[in-house]
């Protein structure tokens, strides 16, 4: 039985960054995009980020070529742990920079404690994972983090009725095990996932907190500036993870 929390979160000044997280299968990119259009529909300036690490498309990739129906089959496992991780990585860097110059509401569909599950949940060496750690930690905690919880047979049988991937039970179960291990598990907004989109839409704006206003431009820009020394060390960090992988 999943324990998820009834009360509202406290108000909180500045909400301006809502990241969706959780296994495949538990309706994250259904979840992002209702809530960015229920808050566009509040009259907020929101957005859907999706920020995907690549598995999808290279497993894609993988097919057309005839080298099997996942990533790993292409790329192997090291080398699609550290391809994903760098995607990744790109791509909330880019979610994050447009956040800063338009002062959106920016909802994220996955985040960076996305990929220390991803590397648990595939067995990857903590070494690997401590890299990660460092080149992800240019990046601030999201001001919400909704943790989707589901049952792996209920987010497998999801999977299989979109018809387009697959992942099998125990995998999912390994992943649904890894989030929970993470020292960030403690803050998440846990929602119970099995229910209907409805009843989950309905829970994650129950809990959100207000957004503030946005914030000035003259203050963005200089956020961004002082973001330049971390840039540096994640993308370090990054290169020394490539160097590992090869």
């Amino acid at each position: 039985m999943k324990r998820c929390g009834q009360s509202r979160l406290p108000l909180v000044d500045m909400t301006r960054t809502i990241a969706l997280v959780g296994i495949d299968g538990s309706g994250k990119t259904t979840q992002a995009h209702r809530l960015a259009d229920a808050l566009a529909a509040e009259g907020l300036r929101a957005s859907y980020r999706r920020n995907a690490g690549g598995r999808r498309w290279f497993g894609r990739l993988a097919a057309r070529l005839g080298k099997g129906d996942d990533a790993e089959d292409l790329l192997g496992r090291r080398a699609m742990l550290f391809v994903e991780s760098v995607l990744r990585w790109l791509a909330i860097l880019r979610t994050l920079l447009r956040r800063a110059f338009t002062g959106e509401i920016t909802v994220m569909d996955r985040y960076a404690v996305c990929q220390y599950a991803s590397l648990r949940a595939r067995a990857a060496r903590p070494a690997a994972e401590r890299r990660a750690r460092l080149a992800y930690r240019l990046f601030p905690r999201p001001d919400v983090t909704f943790y989707l919880a589901v049952d792996p047979q209920v987010a497998h049988d999801r999977i299989e009725a979109r018809g387009y991937d697959h992942e099998s039970t125990d995998y999912l179960s390994a992943a649904a095990v890894a989030y929970r291990s993470l020292p960030e598990y403690a803050g998440f907004v846990v929602i119970d996932a099995d229910a209907t989109p409805d009843k989950v839409a309905a829970e994650i704006r129950a809990r959100l907190p207000i957004p503030a206003p946005v914030t000035p431009a003259r203050s963005r820009v200089r956020t961004m500036i002082l973001a330049g020394g971390p840039l540096l060390a994640g993308a370090t960090a990054l290169g020394y993870q490539l160097a590992e992988s090869l």
